[in-house]
């Protein structure tokens, strides 16, 4: 019978941190995918304003408008500096926790291999000590 793995609780325990830091990566990406949305809409939004202010009312509130859109566009950038920042950072742990479970599976794939090889074998010397045997019983049978 196979031995399990002994490292098998450990291996399961970083395959578990894997897991969550590829969901804290997935989760960072798709903030940051929906604050370069929001980015991207409000600039367009800036840029397609084409007003002709009829009076000096209106100039003023355009002129309002305008410096209210940069400056939520200007937060905005400074929030998906942050978000990439955040993203890379999680990118950075999800990195290092598959690298500490994938080196846990190439010891378990080693392990396995090894169990695989010794069941063989001992199934290999139990199939010789069997026609060992007949050889024997033949060999007697021969003689008498």
């Amino acid at each position: 019978m196979a031995r399990q793995f002994p490292l098998a609780g450990l291996l399961r325990l970083k395959q578990l941190r894997e897991d969550e830091a590829a969901g804290r990566l997935a989760d960072a990406n798709e903030r940051l995918r929906v604050s370069r949305a929001r980015t991207h809409g409000v600039s367009e939004a800036l840029e397609g304003t084409d007003l002709d202010p009829a009076g000096s009312a209106s100039l003023y509130a355009v002129a309002a408008a305008r410096a209210s859109a940069r400056s939520m566009l200007a937060d905005l950038h400074a929030l998906e500096g942050r978000l990439q920042a955040e993203r890379e950072r999680a990118q950075v742990t999800y990195r290092g926790a598959r690298a500490d479970t994938k080196g846990l599976e190439k010891l378990e794939a080693r392990h396995s291999e090894g169990e695989a090889s010794a069941l063989l074998g001992a199934e290999q010397r139990v199939l010789d000590e069997i026609a060992a045997a007949g050889r024997l019983q033949h060999t007697g049978k021969d003689r008498a």
